[in-house]
């Protein structure tokens, strides 16, 4: 475990994997929550950039006969695949990064 604790009592590491535990869920909770570990919030901002952008290509998917079947089991494969990366890494206090998303994140945990 993470000896640095974040604003919520909780070591650094496992906050940031509750992010990621209840996909977009544990992103706004964190967000409105963590007040002082940049770690924190960047998974929290990940976790509802990816996540969110996960549920918004599934619901186009559905919108497309036969093929989008075929696309929706694709993007639930990645999803779960994801899902247990970015928690294996956030328990292991890693900063990994997704493609663009996590650039993003970054981009606006600066603001923040």
């Amino acid at each position: 475990m993470s000896p640095f604790k974040s604003s919520t009592g909780l070591p650094e590491n496992l906050a940031a994997t509750l992010c990621y535990l209840l996909p977009m869920v544990g992103g706004i909770l964190f967000l409105s929550l963590e007040k002082r570990s940049r770690y924190v919030i960047f998974h929290a901002l990940q976790s509802l950039l990816a996540f969110g952008i996960l549920a918004v290509a599934h619901l186009l998917s559905s919108a497309v006969p036969i093929i989008g079947l075929l696309a929706s089991a694709l993007l639930a494969l990645v999803g779960v695949l994801m899902w247990l990366v970015l928690m294996a890494n956030a328990i292991q206090g890693k900063w990994f990064k997704l493609p663009w998303i996590g650039n993003f994140a970054e981009k606006q945990m600066q603001r923040i």
